[in-house]
C-alpha cells in the first residue's frame, strides 16, 4: 500500500513537472514571440530561400554568402513586383468603381425623388399629416422617435467616417514600423540564410539525442503539413479567382480582377465562402434588371461551387493529410476562441498536434508521468 502511495506521488510529481514545462514554453511564447516576430519572419523567409541558395553554391559554385544575396534580391524584386503591379491595377480600378457608384447613387437620388413625388406617395404622405394633426396625443411621441431615428442614423454615419479615417491614419502612422519590420526581417533572413547549416548544427548541439530525434520528426511533420495547408489555401484561391476572372471577362463584367481577387479572399471564409459576395451580388443584378449578368454571375457561382466541391477535399488530403471533418471543426473551435484570425489558428494548431501525436511526443510524456521511461536521454 505505501509501496503504491509512493508511485502515485511520484506520477502526480511527474504530471506537475510536465505541467510545470507546458506552462513556462506557453508564457516564453507569449512575451517573447512580440519580441522576436521579425527575426521568425526572417527565418520564414529563410527557408523558402533556402533550395534556391543551395542550387546556385553547389550547382552554380557561388561563395554561400553571394548565393544568399542574389536569393534574397531576386525575392524582394518578385515581391516588389507582384505587390505594385496588384496595387496599381486595384487602385486604378477602385477608382473607376468610385466614379460608377457615385453615377448609380445620383440615379437612384432621382429615381427616389420622382417616386416621392408621385400621386401615390403623396396621397399617403396627405394621409400621414391628417393622422398627425387629428392625433395630438401622438405627436411628441411621434417627434421623439423620428428625432432618436435622425440620432441614431448621424451617428452611424460618424461612427461609419471615424472608421475609415482612422484606419487611414493608423495605416500612415504604422508605415515606420512596418518598414523597420521589412528591414530588420530581410537582414535576418540574410544572415540566417548564410549560416543556415552552422545555426542547425549549433543549436543542435544543445538538446540531448532523444529530443533531437523527436525534433526532427516532428519539423518533417510540420513542414508537410504546415507547407501543404498554405499550399492548399492557394491553390483553393487561386483556383477560384481565375474562374471567376474568366467568367467576369467573357461576360465583359468592369473590375474584373479586383472583383475576382476579392471573390477569392472571400472563398477562405468557413461556410459562407464566395457565396459571402456572389449571392447579394447576384440579388441585385435580377433586382436591377440586369438579367444577362444576372444569369451569368449565377453560372459562374456555380461552376465555382463545382469545382470546388471536387478539388477541395483531394487538395487537402493531398497537401494536407488532415481530415475534412477535423479541419472544419478546428476552424469552428478557433474562429470561436480568436475570431476571424482562429480561422488560420485552428488548423495550424491541428496541425501541430498531429505531428506531435505522429511523433509519439504524447505517449513519451505520458510514459514518464507513469514512470516507464524517461523523456531525455542523454
Amino acid at each position: 500500500m505505501k509501496s503504491l502511495d509512493k508511485l502515485l506521488q511520484k506520477q502526480i510529481f511527474r504530471g506537475l513537472y510536465v505541467l510545470i514545462i507546458l506552462l513556462a514554453i506557453v508564457l516564453a511564447f507569449y512575451y517573447v514571440l512580440p519580441l522576436v516576430y521579425p527575426f521568425l519572419f526572417g527565418w520564414v523567409v529563410a527557408l523558402i530561400l533556402n533550395p534556391l541558395v543551395n542550387l546556385l553554391h553547389t550547382k552554380v559554385k557561388l561563395p554561400r554568402m553571394l548565393a544568399t544575396l542574389i536569393s534574397l534580391l531576386i525575392f524582394c524584386a518578385v515581391t516588389l513586383g507582384i505587390l505594385t503591379a496588384l496595387t496599381i491595377n486595384i487602385v486604378i480600378e477602385i477608382s473607376s468603381l468610385a466614379d460608377t457608384i457615385q453615377n448609380n447613387i445620383n440615379t437612384w437620388k432621382d429615381e427616389i425623388i420622382v417616386y416621392i413625388n408621385s400621386d401615390y406617395i403623396q396621397n399617403i404622405v396627405t394621409q400621414i399629416n391628417v393622422f398627425y394633426q387629428d392625433n395630438e396625443q401622438l405627436q411628441d411621441p411621434i417627434n421623439n422617435a423620428l428625432t432618436n431615428s435622425t440620432k441614431i442614423i448621424a451617428g452611424l454615419s460618424s461612427s461609419i467616417v471615424n472608421l475609415v479615417f482612422n484606419f487611414i491614419v493608423n495605416f500612415i502612422t504604422s508605415l515606420p514600423s512596418y518598414a523597420t519590420f521589412a528591414i530588420i526581417g530581410l537582414l535576418a533572413a540574410f544572415f540566417i540564410s548564410k549560416d543556415w547549416y552552422k545555426l542547425i548544427k549549433r543549436f543542435g548541439g544543445y538538446f540531448p539525442d532523444k529530443i533531437r530525434e523527436s525534433s526532427h520528426a516532428i519539423w518533417g511533420d510540420l513542414q508537410r503539413a504546415l507547407f501543404g495547408y498554405v499550399r492548399a489555401q492557394l491553390i483553393l484561391i487561386t483556383t477560384t479567382a481565375t474562374f471567376v476572372l474568366i467568367g467576369l471577362v467573357i461576360l465583359d463584367v468592369k473590375y474584373a480582377i479586383t472583383i475576382s481577387l476579392l471573390i477569392g479572399l472571400c472563398d477562405l471564409m468557413p461556410y459562407l465562402g464566395v457565396g459571402a459576395f456572389m449571392v447579394p451580388w447576384i440579388i441585385f443584378l435580377f433586382i436591377q434588371g440586369n438579367i444577362y449578368y444576372g444569369i451569368g454571375v449565377s453560372v459562374i457561382y456555380g461552376i465555382v461551387l463545382v469545382v470546388r466541391q471536387i478539388i477541395e477535399p483531394k487538395v487537402l488530403a493531398t497537401s494536407v493529410g488532415l481530415n475534412a471533418l477535423a479541419t472544419l471543426v478546428s476552424m469552428f473551435i478557433g474562429l470561436k476562441l480568436f475570431g476571424v484570425l482562429g480561422l488560420i489558428i485552428g488548423p495550424v494548431s491541428l496541425i501541430v498536434l498531429t505531428a506531435f501525436h505522429n511523433a509519439n511526443v504524447f505517449k513519451d510524456i505520458r510514459d514518464y508521468v507513469k514512470g516507464k521511461s524517461p523523456i531525455i536521454e542523454q
